[in-house]
């Protein structure tokens, strides 16, 4: 179990390895995280959430004692405003960090225009401009694109940096070999904090718009699982353990969701009938973990995730 700063409890989270996990404040507390890693006197955060997380970061590294020179990588899985709607706002005040973007995604945090678009598309403009802010370009030249497998350092450490579509197609997971582990975005699932029930962590795939594709999420996950991890840091909500369960589980659940959008695919209110199902059946994986039959408890933690999940399903159908 991690140690709580106490200088910032409900903020930070220390982990092995060098590994603290800071709270985003997105949407609600422990919903979304960064992790700042630090080794050897040298640091990089692995996602970002939204420009209005940076003081949150900037006040974990002045905890840890970390000058913001001294900040090599910002590590963005994904460009999901969420993981990395603050990256251009956290590069201006880091002088010598690079960004790590997959190929996919690069043109997007460089100009960001088409994503501040398609994210009002989700969200409307009114949430959009509540939830994230200023959205900040990045300057090309301190970008560097990730190939699949390509290898970083941070101080003493090497981190491999290898794609993982089927949540997105512009997707990369950070390993860390040499500690077993992995941050995986959002590639292994979500996993929030609330639902735990006796220390046993409950796992959902996230099947958000626009890239939802269920075997190569489950091919993804596969491959995280091959690196035999001790553990799997999540920007949603930091570290699980228990990962031949949670993977297992995790896959069932894609297939599951899968299946409910072909059932629906052709019927004239499909997407009432989509959210419907989608509630009902995380309710049964929730009777099944042990969590309290509250269904006003359920609605609040998961309400959000339902609708995206819907929307992410149904560019799926449409596609196919």
């Amino acid at each position: 179990m991690p140690s709580v700063d106490t200088m910032a409890t409900g903020k930070l989270e220390d982990f092995r390895a060098g590994i603290t996990a800071i709270d985003c404040d997105y949407m609600r507390p422990r919903l979304a995280a960064s992790h700042l890693v630090v080794d050897g006197g040298r640091a990089a955060f692995v996602d970002t959430g939204t420009t209005r997380s940076l003081p949150n970061l900037l006040y974990a590294l002045g905890v840890k004692g970390i000058d913001p020179a001294d900040v090599d990588w910002v590590l963005t899985t994904h460009v999901h405003l969420d993981h990395a709607g603050g990256a251009g706002a956290l590069m201006q005040v880091l002088p010598n960090a690079r960004c790590a973007i997959h190929p996919r995604g690069a043109r997007h945090l460089i100009d960001p225009a088409k994503l501040i678009a398609g994210s009002i598309v989700v969200y409307g403009e009114e949430r959009y401009r509540a939830l994230y802010g200023e959205i900040v370009p990045i300057d090309e030249s301190r970008v560097l694109v990730v190939d699949d497998g390509a290898k970083i350092a941070l101080g003493g450490r090497e981190l491999e940096l290898i794609h993982t579509p089927g949540h997105a197609l512009h997707h990369y997971c950070i390993v860390d070999a040499a500690h077993e582990l992995i941050f995986s975005g959002d590639t292994f699932g979500l996993s929030y904090r609330e639902l735990d029930v006796d220390g046993r962590a409950f796992i959902l795939p996230t099947t958000t718009p626009v890239h939802f594709d269920p075997e190569a999420l489950c091919r993804s996950v596969d491959r995280l699982m091959a690196y035999r991890p001790r553990s799997i840091f999540l920007t949603h909500y930091a570290e699980v353990t228990e990962l031949d369960r949670l993977a297992r589980e995790l896959k069932e659940r894609v297939v599951a969701f899968a299946d409910l959008g072909l059932r629906y695919r052709d019927v004239h209110d499909r997407a009432d009938k989509l959210r419907h199902g989608m509630f009902a059946v995380m309710s049964s994986w929730l009777d099944a973990h042990g969590f309290p039959r509250d269904d006003a408890r359920r609605h609040e933690l998961l309400d959000d995730d339902v609708e995206l999940n819907c929307q992410g399903i149904e560019a799926w159908l449409d596609r196919k």
